[in-house]
């Protein structure tokens, strides 16, 4: 039986032009950061977003979040996060790690967003007092851990509340291709420009091998992160191959030309089956439909492998690689339920 992958797109294949930039990175350079690659990643960057940034390239996504908390919080202090977010679902505690005891103050809302009103909200109820923990920063998903997008009005509200508090703002952009390629928005728009100091931007999802950076908007606050990222060993002898790749996907807008592709088979498939399924709008190239434990057997039994997502609920991944003939497969496994 043929195995029929829509569990994660961190199982996706590496985009040809960033394999063939691995290769062509195959000689002898400076180590660790001193590469050429590595040099020009603050210019790329600078480039892409219309502002100076100081840019580091990082192994993980869950590296570039726990540097990023650390940069933007001490041990004492608290991140406010939403309830469901990957630095507090998914990450092993490496931000609480990395900041050496901080803590997360989860906010709740839906779809792993929140409001202004509801940041304020959770602020609210956590008096000045030695007692608790006093939030320093504020950080969100774009998109969501539940496929959701934040546009640049929300994020700039949110960023509004963090200036007007005192709080840094990171984003966590694992996805963040999925999110401009839905948003077809400006990214100046939905960073900085909406007040955000610093973002983990992810390649890996999206067609690089191994390839995140973490990205200063603020750029005071990079001045330790490199000393941060070498002791916590992230520094990789040969990071000529990380920036190699960073270099590759924002070539010619590949990275959003790989975005539409996982963002497009995930519309379709949501076009194509009944809307009461549908747990949320499909905005990105996540879909979260309501699937009973009898119809989950079928589809496994079908070969397709997923995320259960609670008693009622599964989560399809779509990546940027996948063949049509998986997705016409899985419209009719889905329409035969």
């Amino acid at each position: 039986m043929q195995t029929i992958r829509f569990f994660s797109d961190n199982a996706a294949t590496v985009a040809a032009p960033v394999m063939d930039a691995i290769i062509a990175a195959n000689h002898s350079d400076m180590a660790y950061d001193a590469d050429q690659w590595s040099l020009k990643l603050d210019a790329i960057f600078s480039e892409l977003f219309e502002t100076e940034v100081t840019a580091h390239w990082t192994v993980t996504g869950t590296a570039s979040n726990a540097l990023a908390m650390a940069a933007i919080c001490p041990p004492f202090g608290g991140v406010l996060c939403s309830q469901d977010a990957h630095v507090q679902t998914d990450e092993g505690g490496a931000p609480e790690f990395y900041t050496h005891g901080s803590k997360l103050l989860l906010v709740p809302g839906e779809a792993a967003k929140f409001t202004p009103q509801s940041l304020r909200d959770r602020a609210a109820a956590i008096s000045d007092s030695v007692h608790m923990v006093q939030p320093h920063a504020v950080t969100i998903t774009n998109s969501t851990e539940l496929g959701q997008v934040y546009t640049p009005e929300e994020t700039a509200a949110i960023g509004a509340v963090a200036r007007e508090k005192g709080w840094h703002f990171h984003l966590d952009g694992a996805r963040f291709a999925n999110a401009i390629a839905s948003l077809n928005c400006s990214v100046a728009d939905l960073t900085w420009k909406a007040g955000v100091d610093l973002m983990s931007f992810g390649f890996t999802k999206n067609g690089a091998m191994a390839a995140e950076a973490l990205v200063f908007f603020n750029r005071d606050l990079a001045a330790d992160n490199k000393r941060r990222r070498k002791r916590a060993g992230h520094l990789l002898s040969k990071g000529r191959f990380i920036s190699a790749q960073i270099e590759a996907m924002l070539k010619n807008d590949l990275w959003l030309d790989l975005a539409r592709s996982s963002n497009g088979v995930a519309a379709r498939i949501a076009a194509a089956i009944d809307p009461k399924r549908l747990v949320y709008p499909v905005q990105a190239n996540e879909i979260f439909l309501y699937i009973s434990q009898e119809e989950r057997a079928e589809l496994r039994a079908k070969g397709f492998v997923f995320y259960d997502w609670g008693h009622d609920k599964i989560r399809l991944v779509a990546s940027w690689d996948q063949p049509d003939h998986e997705v016409v497969a899985l419209i009719e496994a889905l329409q035969a339920l």
